[in-house]
């Protein structure tokens, strides 16, 4: 088995694979630690929308609604992009619709291919479980910040080749992979101490979130493994 790591969606149809391929989104701040929260707390799914016209379409027909543009929550939603926000008592037993300026948007350029998970670095050890179970090979898709490189999300992407690597034997030998695997040993020892003068660590300090962004590095905070069923378009766990 082998595992890479695209960098942005927009490189996503060059690693693109017509294969049995895993692919696993992530966006760590915010949007899959969010959703890994939501689900962690009883939310009966997660449904991934592309833009904010179809959110408040959802939220018009009574639907809870997440989500933020340029890291600001919208007007009319019940939640931001703030894992906290999403808690048990508002979410247990209910349908989440989310729509954010980059994580949505990452699962929606992949939601055709075979099998789509959702990762963070609160489920990392789920997420790497899963993938070496089920013996199939692993691209980590980084949603990136408006289709461009970011550090947190490569970050994971070199913390799950790293564990795949070290515990399923795979094989990593491919430069985006060897990459995020390096950054991914140097920030190990004090990530937020890496990341602190990363571009979307700056935007969330301007909005009060440093605390949210520590939150989000932190590892293993959730059990959940969700993954997305392109046919009903939800997330849900397994």
């Amino acid at each position: 088995m082998k595992i890479d790591v695209c960098f942005s969606p927009v490189l996503y149809p060059y690693y693109k694979d017509s294969g049995d391929t895993i692919v696993v989104v992530v966006d760590i701040f915010r949007a899959t630690t969010s959703m890994c929260m939501a689900l962690n707390n009883g939310a009966s799914s997660i449904m991934p929308v592309a833009t904010v016209e179809e959110a408040k379409a959802y939220k018009d027909k009574g639907y809870l609604v997440g989500g933020e543009r340029n890291v600001v929550k919208f007007e009319f939603g019940d939640f931001g992009n703030t894992p906290s926000e999403y808690t048990r008592e508002k979410v247990e037993g209910r349908d989440v619709v989310i729509s954010t300026t980059n994580g949505t948007h990452a699962i929606d350029m992949a939601e055709d291919c075979s099998c789509l998970i959702i990762g963070s670095f609160s489920n990392l050890s789920k997420v790497a479980a899963y993938c070496i179970e089920q013996k199939k090979d692993v691209l980590v898709l980084c949603a990136g910040w408006k289709d461009k490189f970011n550090l947190e999300d490569s970050l994971f992407g070199g913390a799950l080749v790293e564990a795949l690597v070290e515990k399923g034997g795979y094989n990593a030998r491919f430069d985006a992979a060897g990459v995020a695997l390096s950054m991914w040993r140097d920030a190990k020892p004090d990530v937020m101490k890496y990341i602190a003068n990363g571009e979307h660590m700056k935007r969330l300090e301007d909005h009060g979130l440093v605390d949210v962004a520590r939150f989000c590095v932190t590892i293993d905070t959730v059990n959940v493994l969700p993954v997305y069923n392109k046919h009903t378009k939800k997330i849900t766990v397994i």
